[in-house]
């Protein structure tokens, strides 16, 4: 017996990304038929999670950006061949990736679910107090050393994208 491949179920997570040439309800039914290829080689879907268009750390493909897609599934080790082939032919999924996993008890993804809601409240606060503080401190005004007038900080903002955006610069 080979110690590689296990002969009963194992809990596995794919991690996979769709391209950007997609709008975002095409990249969800892609997602979708991931699911589906691999509930047909008799395989259980436990978590699925979208996580929707992010920028991609390289150019892959000429795409800077791409839909990421998680599964956690469990499925016999013979079948998991299949799915290979089936998603590395797929035209539609850019880079994937499958990996063992170590399956969680409800009781973790329960306290998991319970940090994840703590921290996403606390950068709710935060950015709450941070927009507290743009509206409380109102626009001051900056003085030009030159000619001692008055520059608000809007006309300087606007003078300093003009010059950025100017085409001879070079």
């Amino acid at each position: 017996m080979s110690k590689t491949k296990t002969t009963g179920t194992t809990h596995y997570e794919i991690l996979f990304i769709v391209p950007n040439k997609f709008t975002d309800d095409e990249a969800k039914a892609i997602a979708g038929q991931v699911e589906k290829t691999i509930t047909a080689s008799s395989g259980q879907v436990s978590l699925r999670e979208y996580w929707g268009k992010k920028r991609l750390a390289y150019k892959i493909k000429n795409n800077a950006f791409g839909y990421y897609g998680l599964c956690e599934f469990d499925l016999e080790g013979a079948n998991l061949a299949k799915i290979d082939q089936t998603l590395r032919l797929s035209v539609d999924i850019l880079r994937y990736q499958i990996v063992v996993k170590k399956a969680k008890t409800e009781e973790q993804i329960a306290r998991e679910l319970k940090i994840r809601a703590k921290i996403d409240s606390k950068k709710a606060s935060e950015e709450k107090k941070l927009e507290e503080k743009t509206k409380s401190s109102s626009v001051s005004p900056v003085v030009s050393k030159s000619n001692d007038k008055k520059v608000d900080l809007k006309d300087l903002d606007e003078k300093l994208e003009g010059i950025l955006n100017a085409q001879d610069l070079i």
